[in-house]
């Protein structure tokens, strides 16, 4: 255990996550994962608004092949900040496995950001969630979109449901593709039709650059596992409606979670009830984030 460890403030992952019954296809990608640490090697960031477990490549990997996964894209946690030596190195180490999506500031030079590329990454992260990070003015988020843009990246975002009113034209504004974290964390309880989520539907119908994660069951469920039936309509409306624009990932190791760890296994399980025909589970698994992240 690092001397990083010892100060963690949340749960570790799932010791020894059920093997899902369902088996994705061929190629399939988990498109939402991160590595932490280990702290001794890659500190987490003084400003970090908390400490994780620390969630090293090998495992990662690990976890990848026992669900049946081939791929993995590694997004970068607030814990780290924009120090993103242990995404990187993840990436690097590979062998052409996994791709990243950084975070950036407005000082990093265009060598900085051709060094990313080169490591495999391919967009970076605006996160809006207060509680877990001190939000980037949004003139300086434009100035970074602006700039990764040449690059062919794409912008990942982070918000949560309430915050989608005063969002929306930003969003909308982004040179970029677009991709939103976990829906916007639509309020499952909620009736499927309720504005606030009929709201992001609209982002996304007006919005063809405007695409999604239906992943964050363990977030976002009341009812909780294993079936997490409250949120499986949600996902299952967007990967319905926008089939050729939505990613899936396990989030594992799932940072931030203080009273509930989930099964990976169950939440690969959850897979066939989100995209309920093979030909939707291809696009949603393979076909989606090998366009996206795999193209160059």
């Amino acid at each position: 255990m690092s001397r990083f460890e010892m100060d963690r403030d949340w749960l570790v992952y799932h010791p020894s996550p059920s093997k899902p019954k369902y088996m994705p296809p061929p190629g399939a990608i988990d498109a939402h994962c991160h590595v932490f640490g280990p702290g001794d090697e890659f500190p987490y960031a003084p400003e970090r608004k908390y400490t994780p477990c620390d969630a090293p490549k090998e495992k990662l990997w690990e976890l990848r092949d026992y669900l049946g996964f081939e791929r993995n894209v590694i997004v970068q946690a607030t814990c780290h900040g924009a120090d993103n030596r242990a995404m990187v190195d993840a990436c690097r180490s590979s062998n052409g496995r996994a791709r990243g999506v950084a975070t950036v500031t407005r000082d990093f030079t265009d060598e900085q950001l051709r060094e990313l590329d080169a490591a495999g990454v391919r967009g970076v992260r605006f996160n809006f969630v207060k509680r877990l990070v001190d939000v980037t003015p949004r003139e300086v988020l434009v100035e970074i979109a602006e700039r990764i843009q040449p690059l062919g990246w794409h912008i990942v975002i982070y918000f949560e449901a309430q915050d989608l009113p005063e969002l929306y034209d930003f969003v909308a504004s982004l040179p970029t593709i677009v991709v939103v974290d976990h829906m916007g964390r639509p309020e499952v309880t909620q009736p499927l039709n309720a504005p606030a989520f009929e709201l992001f539907v609209k982002l996304m119908t007006h919005h063809e650059r405007i695409w999604s994660k239906v992943s964050g069951a363990e977030r976002l469920s009341r009812t909780g596992p294993p079936g997490y039936d409250d949120f499986v309509p949600f996902a299952r409306r967007i990967v319905e409606t926008f089939p050729d624009r939505v990613l899936w990932g396990t989030d594992w190791p799932h940072p931030n979670l203080k009273t509930h760890m989930p099964d990976d296994g169950q939440l690969v399980d959850l897979l066939p009830r989100i995209a309920p025909t093979q030909l939707l589970r291809k696009k949603l698994l393979v076909d989606n984030p090998m366009r996206l992240y795999w193209a160059k």
